[in-house]
């Protein structure tokens, strides 16, 4: 009993730090018997929800998430498939559009990529199959699979990959490395990213990562065994016209100085040309996102549903498809860019 009210006390000085990002209800609901959202999901639908702008009408969206859930032919929802069940309701909820009317929407309409995912039966088949109206919808001209995805899945030579991976991040490779790797490509390749340009974060204080220092506070950081580094924060400039500041501190009791960029500086916000959505020669931003990838190029000639750029909002994917034959006469947005909902992405001709 003492050991569990220690590690009690503990977790509650914990979950103090982490307050800012936990978006749980602090109390008891049943709404959970309405829309089966798992508890994971919950927390994470909810800050992608305030990321979108879509906070005040968190109601609206576990209204639809139930809804959704009901149009697919109540599905298990689990990681994965919970994810694009949340995914189809945030988005349907930023075109307003209601589930019963999905299946009014044109073909090359722009689904997230884990809804398409879902429907093309990548994640296995649900008894009975897909409700046909939604699955032909979502996949527009592209073929469902058919029977276990397993069962065409390509085989991997762990051995192989694992060298390979060796190689790739210079550094012996652990089995975890192998499977996340294997298993989530993107974000294993992005912590990696993440880690050589930052060092290993974990080691810091977890106030310190994530509020900073105030001038004069001095922190201890024990980088590996029997290897600690006092830093101690002097002075922290003014932001010049870039937003760069230039921070004063010690390191082990010698002064350094350092330039950051101070991201809550920020210049004029650019105004985009907002689409026409009855312009079927428009091609505009479904949601907020930013621009992952262009998938045309300016003169070339394309067609009707065909791709032509690629968003990506709070890990959900969303490609954006011509609406009409014709020629790309300008792409007015570049691969890193931040849009808004219903900026103009392309002009077709």
């Amino acid at each position: 009993m003492d050991a569990l009210n220690q590690l009690s006390i503990y977790w509650e000085a914990v979950r103090q730090y982490y307050s800012p990002f936990d978006s749980s209800p602090p109390f008891g609901s049943a709404e959970v018997f309405e829309h089966q959202m798992p508890g994971g999901q919950y927390t994470n639908l909810r800050e992608q929800a305030g990321a979108l702008g879509l906070g005040k009408r968190w109601p609206d969206v576990v209204k639809t998430y139930r809804e959704v859930n009901k149009l697919l032919g109540d599905i298990v929802k689990v990681t994965p498939s919970s994810k694009s069940v949340g995914d189809l309701a945030i988005f349907l909820i930023t075109k307003g559009v209601k589930p019963e009317d999905l299946i009014n929407l044109p073909l090359e309409t722009g689904f997230p990529e884990s809804v398409i995912d879902l429907l093309s039966g990548n994640l296995g088949q649900p008894k009975g199959g897909w409700p046909k109206a939604v699955q032909k919808v979502i996949l527009g001209g592209r073929k469902p699979m058919r029977g276990r995805p397993g069962a065409s899945a390509k085989r991997i030579d762990l051995k192989k990959t694992s060298r390979s991976l060796q190689r790739k991040l210079g550094r012996k490779v652990t089995k975890d490395d192998l499977f996340s790797s294997l298993m989530y490509p993107k974000v294993f390749d992005d912590f990696q990213d993440f880690k050589s340009k930052y060092g290993d974060v974990s080691v810091l204080p977890t106030t310190a990562y994530f509020h900073g220092l105030e001038p004069g506070e001095e922190i201890s950081i024990d980088i590996e065994e029997g290897k600690t580094l006092f830093i101690k924060l002097l002075h922290v400039g003014e932001p010049d016209e870039k937003g760069i500041r230039s921070l004063t501190f010690e390191l082990n009791g010698k002064a350094r100085t350092t330039l950051v960029q101070d991201q809550s500086v920020k210049g004029d916000a650019k105004v985009r040309e907002k689409a026409d959505p009855a312009n079927p020669l428009h091609v505009g931003a479904p949601i907020p996102a930013m621009v992952s990838s262009i998938a045309t190029s300016v003169g070339k000639p394309i067609s009707k549903g065909e791709k032509v750029a690629v968003l990506e909002a709070m890990k959900m994917q969303t490609t954006l498809y011509a609406s009409a034959d014709g020629t790309v006469d300008e792409i007015l947005v570049g691969v890193g860019d931040s849009v808004e909902s219903k900026d103009l992405i392309a002009r077709l001709r």
